[in-house]
């Protein structure tokens, strides 16, 4: 079950460097972005007026600390990727980039959720790294030729959003609905990207087929797949190995690139995706008790939140359980 929840939320997530490259080309960045979450932000509200019981242990401090982890998770972390993309980055260089995170939030999980990473997984981690470097490293060098260096930190920006998500979302104390979470979330991204569609005068959607498509893409696979699956996994399986699925982004975006646009795929990027799974078996392997003899679990276990082996009346954080949602 672990594995098939993996490969999904491998592709589901990776779909959203690919949905970004189709709805950039048909529309900019805030349009798109407007127009994916202002109908679902509308739909799931009418849902929650439906079914009102999810709602009901929801404080006003778990409603405030659901809206800054999807201002941060979603909203932030997608404006980055969009704008990056816009801008000329390629979906490989981008994902190169967010493949940095999971190095990041290993390095943090210590200091921060005393949830220490052995030497295994640091070795794990490591290789991961170079083998994202070595799927985009000629698309990196092509690419930079046209594009302005700067661009290059616009999606940096955003995987340091969603690393601050997910330590944020580990330290909360409060269980929330999964439907509760995502709702939140959506309405949220909807408010901002509307605000700042309205600011920037492109709040108005093109006409053409092609930009419905691209939208309805990303409702459906990184919205409805990748950001639910993201937070189930974390759930399940603590931050180090969520976040070790990362370094598979590049690599299958790269495949997914050069099947669907053409992109090159040579021997580098086959080299690379290999480097990638061997990461992701290293650090699965290398998990075990921390420093004091614990297992290392999420940071949603060791605050409190239920957790699915433990039944509870309360229905599971939907941020540490994974409600559905948009990652990408």
């Amino acid at each position: 079950m672990n594995a098939l929840l993996s490969a999904a939320f491998v592709l589901c997530w990776s779909s959203g460097f690919i949905g970004a490259k189709l709805g950039a080309e048909t529309a900019a960045t805030p349009t798109l972005l407007m127009w994916r979450f202002l109908p679902l932000a509308v739909l799931l509200a009418a849902a929650a007026l439906v079914s009102r019981t999810a709602w009901r242990g929801l404080t006003l401090r778990g409603a405030g600390r659901q809206i800054a982890i999807g201002a941060l998770s979603q909203s932030g972390y997608l404006l980055s990727v969009y704008y990056a993309i816009e801008l000329g980055v390629s979906s490989g260089t981008t994902a190169l980039i967010d493949g940095v995170q999971p190095l990041v939030a290993g390095a943090l999980a210590g200091p921060l959720l005393r949830q220490y990473v052995s030497r295994r997984q640091w070795l794990g981690l490591w290789l991961g790294l170079s083998g994202v470097a070595t799927v985009t490293l000629a698309d990196a060098a092509a690419a930079g030729a046209s594009v302005a260096w700067w661009a290059y930190l616009v999606p940096f920006l955003g995987m340091l959003s969603l690393v601050a998500a997910t330590f944020l979302e580990s330290r909360t104390r409060e269980p929330v609905a999964p439907r509760v979470a995502l709702t939140i979330h959506c309405a949220t991204s909807a408010v901002l990207f509307s605000g700042l569609a309205l600011a920037a005068g492109a709040a108005t959607p093109p006409a053409g087929t092609p930009f419905w498509l691209a939208t309805a893409w990303l409702v459906v696979l990184p919205t409805f797949g990748g950001y639910g699956l993201y937070w189930l996994i974390l759930r399940r399986s603590g931050i180090t190995e969520v976040n070790t699925l990362m370094f598979l982004m590049a690599p299958v975006t790269a495949v997914w690139g050069a099947l669907m646009f053409g992109e090159p795929f040579g021997v580098q990027t086959a080299l690379g995706l290999v480097v990638g799974l061997a990461a992701v078996v290293v650090v699965r392997r290398g998990g075990g008790p921390d420093r004091r003899g614990r297992p290392v679990r999420s940071g949603a276990d060791r605050t409190g939140t239920p957790s699915p082996a433990t039944p509870s009346p309360a229905t599971p954080s939907p941020t540490a359980a994974g409600p559905t949602a948009a990652g990408r």
